[in-house]
C-alpha cells in the first residue's frame, strides 16, 4: 500500500527531467499518473517506468501554451481516472539572454508556458479537486527570483516570480476548499544540465561548491520525493510557501 493510493496526479512536462521525475515518485506511492508533455515518444517512455512500478500512467500528448485547449483536457483526464488529487506544474518553455537582445514575443513565451498556462490549469482543476474533498497543487519556480545578479535570466525570473504570486493567492483563496498550494525551486541533474556538465567539467565542479550539500539534486530522489512529502497529510497545514529544493544554494530569506 503506498501513502497515494486511488489519488490522481496531473504532471506537466513529465517526459524527461524534473517532471519525469516528480512522475515516477508519485507514482511509486499508488498515485495514478496523467503523463503531459509535447513529445509523445518520451510520454510513452515515461508511462513504461511507471507501469513498471506497478502504477497507471497514461500519456496526453499536449503543448501548454495553447491555453484554450487546457480545460477540455482536464476535463477529459478527469472523465479517465475518476477525478484529480493533484496538480504539479512542471512544464515551461522560454527564452533566457539580455533583456536588450529579446524579442518581445520571446519574453511572452515564458509567461504563455508559465504563469497562464498554471493558471488554465489550476482553475480547470479547482472544481475536481473541490469535488473530491480538496486536493494539492505543486507549481515550479526558480532561484533565479532571488539571486543577487540575475542577468540573462530575467524573463525566466520574471514569468516564475508570477507563478510564483499566483501560487499565494491560489492558497488563500482556495484553502476554505480543502486545495492546498505550494512552489517548489528545485535544482536537479536535468538532462541538460547534465549534458552541460559533462561538457565543462571544471565549471561544473566549481558550480557544486556553491551548493552546501556538495551535489546537484536527482530528479526523483531529492526532487520527486520531497514532492511526495509535500503532498501527504502530514505537511496538511503547509500552503502559500515556496520550498527551495536546491542544496541550500539560494537564499530565500
Amino acid at each position: 500500500m503506498g501513502s497515494l493510493d486511488e489519488k490522481v496526479a496531473i504532471v506537466t512536462g513529465a517526459g524527461q527531467g524534473v517532471g519525469q521525475g516528480i512522475a515516477l515518485a508519485l507514482a511509486s506511492e499508488g498515485a495514478s499518473i496523467a503523463v503531459l508533455g509535447r513529445t509523445p515518444a518520451k510520454l510513452e517512455a515515461t508511462c513504461k517506468l511507471i507501469a513498471e512500478r506497478g502504477a497507471r500512467a497514461e500519456p496526453f500528448p499536449c503543448d501548454v501554451a495553447d491555453t484554450d485547449a487546457i480545460p477540455a483536457l482536464v476535463d477529459r483526464i478527469a472523465e479517465r481516472f475518476g477525478g484529480i488529487d493533484i496538480l504539479v506544474n512542471n512544464a515551461y518553455s522560454g527564452a533566457y539572454g539580455p533583456l536588450l537582445s529579446m524579442s518581445q514575443a520571446d519574453f511572452e513565451k515564458g509567461f504563455r508556458t508559465g504563469p497562464f498556462a498554471a493558471f488554465a490549469f489550476m482553475k480547470a482543476c479547482h472544481p475536481h479537486m473541490k469535488r473530491r474533498g480538496g486536493g494539492h497543487i505543486i507549481n515550479l519556480v526558480t532561484s533565479a527570483m532571488v539571486r543577487w545578479d540575475p542577468q540573462t535570466y530575467g524573463a525566466y525570473a520574471a514569468a516564475k516570480q508570477a507563478l510564483r504570486s499566483l501560487t499565494r493567492t491560489a492558497a488563500a483563496e482556495w484553502g476554505p476548499d480543502g486545495i492546498r498550494a505550494l512552489a517548489i525551486a528545485p535544482h536537479a541533474l536535468s538532462p541538460g544540465l547534465q549534458r552541460w556538465a559533462e561538457a565543462n567539467p571544471e565549471a561544473a565542479a566549481e558550480f557544486r561548491k556553491t551548493i552546501p550539500l556538495g551535489y546537484i539534486g536527482d530528479c526523483e530522489q531529492d526532487i520527486g520525493r520531497a514532492v511526495v512529502a509535500l503532498v501527504n497529510p502530514d505537511l496538511r497545514y503547509l500552503t502559500g510557501a515556496t520550498v527551495p529544493l536546491d542544496g541550500g544554494q539560494a537564499y530565500f530569506g
